[in-house]
């Protein structure tokens, strides 16, 4: 008899000894997974002078290495007097370097010295008397490329790189080396980042390194127009 009360009594002696143990292991998981969070740095935001939100994150590179005013892959840099923009779209591109968030910069396609213009949420650059505006550009920090042609073609993620001179392959962004994937509304794509498309009110994003970032879903709406300068707008500038 006192054998098998030993024996009834020892499996349940070791499920108390383990329950105890379980406990610290949640409670270690739990207390490390807090501290991941708390030293992720916090990303801020606020409305930027196109109605899109600028994030406080960094610059993938400078604008400062836009092609200065001659043609790239058949697109050229209109002055202010030469522009005539008869298609007009908007294409938000995201970039995540090692899983954490950087940005474009404004002024990507806009030769200097740039116009300036201070508004209430940030600058907002243009092309000024001096100075040149490639078909695609960026006028803020907010990510949107801004595509305004004459006619109404297909552009592409390569030739607004080219046009800043930065590279973006398969392996390298920027920069920045390392697997790049590329999503654009939500699609994981295929092939060369070169050739995915800038699509009307698109959203495209970009990750370079480890680890990717699921698809984060943008919803923005510009507003005004085109910029400062031209002859003919498809939209009016506000």
């Amino acid at each position: 008899m006192g054998a098998m009360e030993k024996d009834t009594k020892t499996p349940s002696g070791r499920r108390r000894r383990t329950i105890p143990l379980v406990i610290i292991a949640v409670v270690v998981i739990a207390s490390g997974l807090a501290a991941w969070l708390s030293s992720r740095p916090s990303v801020t935001s606020a409305v930027g002078p196109e109605g899109v939100l600028v994030f406080n994150v960094p610059d993938l590179a400078s604008a400062s290495s836009t092609v200065k005013g001659t043609p790239v892959n058949g697109i050229p840099c209109d002055t202010q007097a030469k522009e005539v923009v008869k298609y007009h779209i908007h294409v938000h591109v995201a970039v995540y370097v090692n899983g954490h968030e950087e940005r474009l910069p404004a002024g990507i396609g806009i030769t200097q010295p740039r116009l300036v213009e201070h508004t209430k949420s940030g600058a907002f650059l243009d092309v000024g008397i001096f100075d040149c505006l490639y078909w695609l550009h960026t006028h803020s920090d907010d990510g949107i490329v801004h595509v305004e042609a004459p006619t109404k073609q297909l552009f592409t993620l390569g030739q607004l790189f080219a046009i800043w001179q930065q590279p973006i392959t398969s392996t390298r962004v920027g920069p920045v080396t390392g697997p790049v994937v590329v999503f654009e509304n939500a699609r994981r794509l295929t092939g060369s980042p070169t050739a995915v498309p800038l699509l009307a009110h698109g959203n495209i994003q970009i990750d370079v390194g480890t680890p990717v970032v699921a698809f984060q879903p943008f919803t923005y709406k510009v507003t005004g127009g085109c910029g400062q300068g031209t002859n003919s707008c498809s939209i009016k500038k506000k």
